[in-house]
């Protein structure tokens, strides 16, 4: 007895995505983290022990990205998170130690919360993604810090400007680095599975650069209160603002993390974190196109599985 044979008539029957093979999803449980074919030959999952060993890893290659094209003498263009949020301490110690100037830097957050028109909230309001970022890495950084103008925030006014301003930076020779999370429901950013119901084909879907006051899964909105808001949905808002895969796929390197573990032997990441590994790409699921990139994806090993039922 299990999801697959008692969904029928319930009340999750037709809340997933209709891209969803829930039979599929759950034989990516069972398989680790085995190579397959459409893995990206430079793609490479990174495990990491505990939580500590995850964000000084994951913030050490954060750095050496900025690092190595500072040394290179290029502009570097990177795709940041607000989640997850450990490694910008180890990025700063690290950039700092090796005393490594950010001017080189432009950075571009991925999302943001907003209304239905696409209002965000202040930038000093703790909630807001931007405020995030700045105490966790941008002011941190001192002196060394990304110069305020080549900072960019998911706002209404400048997401859209996103796509004009990668362009010129590659075209320029900057390579983009994109750092990212996967969502319970497999988005990255806030790019939701249902979107992918919006679009006739992959290539379309695929030149998607953003949406504005975009409508966010349930379960995107009872992740994040969960991690984010101490279990208090009333505080989560519905809607974001959020770049697409006519951007994130542009990445010359990729830079994730998955480290949802809860403790008592719990978790809410493992079956995303192997859906991602193993599904192979679909719209449906956007996080499965991040092995087909180069780069790392820095992952806690108890996400490994076995998923299995316990009593704790």
């Amino acid at each position: 007895m299990d999801f697959l044979s008692t969904v029928n008539g319930s009340l999750l029957e037709g809340f997933y995505p209709k891209g969803w093979d829930m039979k599929k999803i759950d034989e990516c449980c069972d398989k680790g983290v085995k190579r397959e074919d459409f893995w990206n030959k430079d793609f490479n999952p990174i495990p990491c022990e505990n939580i500590y060993d995850f964000d000084t890893m994951m913030g050490h290659e954060i750095a050496q990205q900025i690092k190595l094209a500072g040394e290179r003498g290029e502009k570097l263009a990177m795709i940041l998170p607000v989640g997850p949020m450990g490694m910008y301490k180890w990025a700063v110690y690290f950039l700092t130690q090796w005393k490594v100037n950010c001017s080189h830097v432009y950075t571009f957050n991925m999302d943001e919360w907003a209304d239905a028109d696409g209002n965000t909230l202040p930038s000093d309001n703790p909630a807001s993604f931007e405020y995030s970022m700045k105490q966790a890495f941008f002011n941190p950084l001192g002196e060394l810090t990304i110069p305020p103008a080549q900072r960019n925030f998911a706002t209404k006014e400048n997401l859209p400007t996103y796509p004009e301003k990668i362009a010129a930076l590659k075209a320029e020779g900057a390579k983009l680095v994109l750092v990212f999370g996967i969502g319970r429901m497999c988005h990255i950013a806030f790019w939701e599975p249902q979107f992918a119901d919006d679009y006739a084909t992959e290539a379309e879907w695929k030149s998607a650069c953003y949406r504005i006051g975009a409508k966010l899964h349930p379960l995107t909105i009872e992740q994040n209160a969960l991690t984010s808001f101490k279990s208090r949905t009333t505080l989560v808002p519905c809607r974001a603002n959020t770049i697409g895969p006519g951007l994130f796929l542009q990445a010359d390197y990729i830079i994730g993390g998955a480290d949802g573990v809860l403790g008592r032997g719990m978790q809410w990441q493992g079956m995303s974190f192997l859906t991602t590994l193993h599904y192979g790409p679909c719209t449906s699921i956007t996080s499965t196109y991040m092995p087909t990139l180069p780069g790392k994806l820095f992952y806690l090993k108890e996400l490994e599985g076995p998923l299995v039922a316990e009593c704790n």
